[in-house]
């Protein structure tokens, strides 16, 4: 359900009941989507599907090994100085 901002601030109570009982609540400011209210459930879900930065990163493609890093590149030869 969409509820403008300031029904919805009257109506705080009856927004938190429904997110528990009916899913997410949208709020809008001035007709845009501004806030969604989830229930505690609903939230402790969503953030346990979220993956970590290192589980993140080490899912993304393969690189080629012609495309990979090279460590320790550095010339051996001294430089003009």
């Amino acid at each position: 359900m969409k509820w403008q901002l300031q029904e919805a601030m009257n109506r705080f109570g009856e927004v938190v009941h429904r997110a528990r009982n009916e899913g997410p609540q949208v709020v809008t400011f001035r007709g845009e989507r501004a806030a969604v209210v989830l229930s505690a459930k609903t939230y402790e879900d969503l953030i346990a599907k979220r993956p970590s930065l290192v589980d993140f990163l080490l899912s993304g493609p393969v690189r080629p090994k012609e495309l990979a890093v090279a460590v320790n590149t550095r010339s051996k030869t001294p430089s003009r100085g």
